[in-house]
């Protein structure tokens, strides 16, 4: 049975056809940063990602502000950012002149949110109209800002595996950069002032993506989820707030910032809390291997035979099958075939990289003929 959900984002009407040259060719040549595999923890932790929220002083919050105050701010914010070495390129994108198609390969990416591909804010601006933009750093999309998503500036900065104390250095770096030539709204009293009040104080998030198939497997991820939100912690699915967990694949971070440094708050995720989260998935992993081996290798090899061979794929059975196989890889039950392959082919079956690698706009039907082609081919290259 082929699975025929799509990640919230995905797009549905678009073509690949978009403005020419609004997104360079350079971010299609190599995988991003969040999918490389490597890495401390590389077999449970794909991703480890430092966020930094900030305002700008003197003008009203995203959601209270009017497009010619909004344009105001993108005008403030596009030189700055564009000379605050995010890579060896960097690359603005005006996502309201930006197609659909366009929006959701930047979200498939991981450089922007679901609600700020699609347009939406909130419950009183609902177009796509509103002035907003993306600046990023080439070659590995490792460091992104968005402008006017629910603050005026979201930095964002990825590494491969358990790199929380890496990301949040090279975040913190980048932020003093751009705070040299924009003016932040801050209080002395609660810090930098953010449009959500659990965001004030450092306005800090840090995230790590989780691969938690051995939790799930054994019963126990409702229990991770249950102690995380005791813990003030927040679990979301593959492409952040409002989405789902897409083949086993969960983001944790942290919810409140007001009150606590950076180092606090850094410290509780990535000294107290993701060890034992670690800890836990591996020691299901173990139990999976030690007491249920030959049906943990059938599944593991029965996906590896649908990806193989199957004619019709939809994204949601896809990702399903591809988080068996990694399990299998990581617990190597079975071989040639390798993680960081796999995390770029997770990125290719997505709808709107689909339709980019075939060069067409394709309906429901046509994706899973297509992803499951593209899948076989290179199940067999690998």
């Amino acid at each position: 049975m082929s699975g025929s959900g799509e990640p919230n984002g995905a797009a549905d009407d678009t073509t690949p056809n978009g403005p020419e040259g609004a997104l360079p060719e350079e971010l299609f040549a190599k995988g991003t940063e969040w999918l490389r595999g490597g890495g401390e923890a590389a077999d449970v932790v794909l991703s480890s990602r430092a966020r930094i929220a900030r305002n700008l002083a003197g003008q009203l919050f995203v959601h209270r502000a009017a497009p010619t105050d909004l344009r105001l701010v993108l005008e403030a914010c596009r030189d700055v950012l564009t000379a605050a070495n995010l890579g060896t390129q960097s690359t603005w994108v005006n996502l309201h002149e930006s197609p659909a198609f366009e929006r959701s390969l930047l979200l498939e990416r991981h450089l922007v949110s679901a609600h700020f591909a699609k347009g939406k804010l909130g419950t009183d601006r609902k177009s796509n109209d509103w002035p907003r933009a993306v600046a990023f750093g080439l070659p590995d999309e490792r460091c992104a800002v968005m402008v006017n998503e629910e603050d005026h500036l979201r930095l964002q900065v990825i590494r491969s595996g358990l790199a929380l104390r890496d990301a949040w250095a090279e975040a913190d770096a980048i932020d003093d950069r751009i705070e040299s030539g924009l003016d932040y709204a801050f209080s002395p009293r609660l810090g930098y002032l953010t449009a959500c009040p659990t965001n004030v104080g450092t306005g800090v998030r840090f995230s790590v993506m989780l691969h938690l198939p051995g939790l799930r497997m054994a019963g126990e991820i409702d229990k991770v989820k249950h102690a995380a939100a005791d813990m003030s912690l927040a679990v979301r699915g593959f492409y952040g707030e409002g989405s789902e967990a897409f083949g086993d694949f969960y983001q944790l971070s942290n919810q409140t910032t007001l009150g606590k440094s950076e180092e606090q708050l850094l410290g509780e995720l990535n000294d107290k809390i993701l060890p034992e989260v670690i800890e836990y998935e591996r020691q299901s992993r173990q139990r999976l291997l030690e007491k249920r081996r030959w049906q943990l290798e059938d599944t593991v090899h029965r996906a590896i035979g649908v990806l193989r061979h199957a004619r019709l794929l939809g994204v949601e059975e896809t990702m399903k099958l591809i988080s068996v196989v990694r399990l299998g890889v990581c617990l190597e039950v079975c071989s040639g075939l390798d993680t960081a392959g796999l995390h770029r082919l997770m990125l290719l079956v997505q709808p709107t990289h689909l339709q980019q690698a075939v060069g067409k706009s394709l309906g429901q039907d046509e994706r899973k003929r297509e992803r499951a082609r593209v899948v076989r081919e290179r199940f067999a290259a690998m």
